[in-house]
């Protein structure tokens, strides 16, 4: 092997590493969020789970807590999918967490669309919370879709799409408290642009970084 050859596949050997350590790392921050979300406000509703604090949603809890219940699976089961030593040492627990994140995201989205026709924050938030469990069924179906034909990279992508917007629920806390569109007023407001915030403009991210990655891999194709 060439000096020059040495350097290039050191050079590629570096980058996939790189790769591999953003990967982790960029995972790793999606499992402290979720976690720490379920640890914080999922936990929190369970342990008093009572009128002072569900407040608005005490006449409609039972499908306020199956929401955040099915949504909660979700964001877990969603992580292991995304493990690909789960995926080759046990492909029979790949395809039943599989089916039990589908099963969270149908019930999750009955009662997203329950909450959203229900809401006493106004059409505004209701659509947007409408939208989110329209999105969460529709990126979730076509992955599902997508594996029933044998189509595995689409199958792939469209999970990613899918838990984009499983997300949202960590998404709209960090909206609503933490990043500056807490500073809306009136509150109102504040609620209906975390409503629409939280899954509209990360699957709108995620699919054009998807559609720019996909445009580079065929492009490298034609090039070998």
């Amino acid at each position: 092997m060439t000096a020059t050859a040495r350097r290039d596949a050191s050079a590629s050997r570096g980058a996939a590493l790189a790769r591999s350590a953003a990967i982790w790392l960029g995972w790793g921050l999606v499992g402290l969020l979720a976690i720490g979300f379920i640890g914080k406000y999922v936990a929190h509703y369970l342990v008093r789970f009572d009128a002072g604090e569900l407040a608005d949603y005490w006449p409609r809890r039972w499908g306020f807590l199956l929401h955040i219940l099915c949504g909660s699976g979700a964001l877990l089961l969603g992580l292991a999918q995304f493990w690909t030593g789960l995926r080759r040492r046990w492909p029979a627990v790949h395809r039943w967490t599989g089916r039990a994140y589908l099963g969270c995201v149908g019930l999750g989205m009955i009662a997203g669309y329950y909450l959203a026709a229900t809401t006493t924050f106004g059409p505004s938030f209701g659509l947007g919370l409408a939208g989110l469990a329209t999105a969460w069924g529709a990126t979730t179906g076509v992955a599902w879709y997508a594996i029933r034909k044998r189509a595995v990279e689409l199958h792939r992508s469209w999970m990613v799409r899918s838990y984009v917007v499983t997300f949202a629920f960590v998404v709209f806390r960090l909206s609503d408290e933490y990043l500056p569109t807490r500073n809306l007023r009136p509150i109102g407001e504040r609620e209906v642009t975390s409503a629409w915030l939280c899954w509209a403009l990360p699957l709108l991210i995620t699919i054009v970084i998807q559609g720019i990655l996909e445009i580079r891999r065929r492009g490298r194709s034609r090039v070998a």
